[in-house]
């Protein structure tokens, strides 16, 4: 009777895991749709699988323009570029840094990040929950470096080279979102109360003012 009510549990912590992420697919594939006859699955309307192209699985990728105050150009590739990625369960992007690029703080709510340098220097990190004391977890990486950053933990990516630097990323989730620290923080819709963040941040409201 023990052995049955263990694996019990256990098939209902897989199921728990499981149900974290993109759910598994139960077809060959799912191609997203904006036309409403299809059938609806993982938040997209499919296209009748006789109706699939080569196209629907094929995107090129341009560079990224760095032409901005944080030097970045990012060019992502998920289910609403290539809607082939629809119940795939994964994703990707390119990024583009200039020197002294940015890629600010942030986390991906729903996906776990793996990035690969293809030409530059990086200096990245994220930060860990409050249970393990936030710790910062960085690393300078070269070309052929690969760094991972967990799923809905704070990061970023600074370029510290001489040169442009590249990066491929690759996500756990056919959209694994973004939310952007200081502009959900302090640009959020409608806005958080400045006594609140001056509160939370312990500084004076004119200090948040300035920061918006």
């Amino acid at each position: 009777m023990k052995v049955i009510y263990f694996l019990v549990a256990i098939l209902a912590l897989a199921s728990s895991i499981v149900s974290a992420y993109d759910p598994s697919p139960l077809q060959d594939f799912c191609v997203a749709t904006n036309e409403t006859n299809g059938v609806y699955v993982n938040g997209k309307f499919c296209k009748h699988p006789n109706l699939t192209i080569p196209e629907d699985f094929f995107r090129h990728v341009e560079p990224g323009s760095t032409a901005n105050q944080l030097g970045l150009g990012l060019s992502p590739v998920n289910v609403a570029q290539l809607p082939g990625l629809n119940t795939l369960g994964v994703s990707m992007s390119r990024i583009d840094y200039a020197p002294k690029g940015l890629n600010p703080p942030h986390t991906h709510p729903r996906g776990t990040e793996m990035l690969m340098v293809m030409e530059g220097t990086l200096f990245v990190g994220f930060v860990s929950s409050n249970q393990d004391n936030n710790r910062l977890f960085s690393k300078v990486l070269n070309k052929g470096d690969v760094f991972v950053f967990p799923i809905g933990l704070i990061h970023f990516q600074y370029n510290v080279g001489k040169g442009n630097a590249v990066a491929i990323t690759a996500f756990s989730s056919q959209n694994a979102g973004v939310i952007g620290i200081s502009s959900a923080v302090f640009l959020s819709t409608p806005p958080i109360p400045s006594e609140i963040l001056a509160k939370g941040f312990q500084v004076g409201q004119n200090v948040i003012d300035e920061f918006r």
